[in-house]
């Protein structure tokens, strides 16, 4: 089995640049927002838990998740963040260890922007925290995203602290410039982490 190694940052850090990047080296991916959407798509067990939950105003006209009311709804109502996730964390996580257990590159990477405030952490062996200080971070995720720097600093607030991150983390790469700058720090950790991997 290929060692598992988490990659985490906040919103906007770059998380996706940087594994879109160890994908070309040929690192198998798994990232769990792509795995949470999987879970919750039309015809899942778990999307129809979720209807009868939080009631049929939480779908779109085609029956699938409306991710933008079941946000709004989560901010507004206390429990309802807790209920959400008893439904949809349990099959995320049987799903990623699926997956993390079929890669068969010389390491395998979990992508997980919550990736120490799910326990996800507990999956990897050793942590990448892509880090971008937060002016940067609220820049590139409204460029991005097209979302209000307001409702960025909410996502912001129930993330994890950037310093707590960097505590935790294995290893930091510090992403405040450019692509060819942030490439060039993935290739020497590349580089490490295919030796610990040998």
């Amino acid at each position: 089995m290929s060692r598992a190694i988490g990659l985490t940052g906040g919103i906007g850090s770059g998380k996706t640049a940087a594994s879109d990047w160890f994908a070309t080296q040929g690192i198998v991916v798994v990232d769990a927002d792509v795995v949470a959407r999987e879970v919750v798509a039309v015809g899942q067990p778990a999307l129809a838990e979720i209807q009868q939950v939080f009631g049929a105003e939480m779908l779109n006209t085609d029956g699938s998740l409306n991710r933008t009311v079941m946000r709004e709804h989560i901010f507004k109502t206390p429990d309802a963040r807790q209920q959400l996730e008893a439904i949809t964390h349990p099959r995320i996580r049987a799903e990623i260890i699926q997956q993390l257990a079929q890669a068969d590159s010389a390491y395998v990477l979990l992508v997980s922007p919550l990736l120490f405030e799910t326990n996800q952490y507990e999956l990897v062996k050793d942590s990448i925290l892509i880090d971008t200080p937060e002016q940067q971070q609220l820049k590139r995720a409204s460029q991005r995203d097209g979302q209000t720097v307001d409702s960025i600093q909410r996502i912001m607030q129930v993330q994890m602290s950037r310093a707590e991150r960097k505590q935790r983390a294995t290893y930091i790469v510090l992403n405040d410039g450019d692509l060819t700058h942030l490439h060039a720090e993935l290739a020497k950790l590349h580089q490490q982490l295919l030796l610990i991997a040998s």
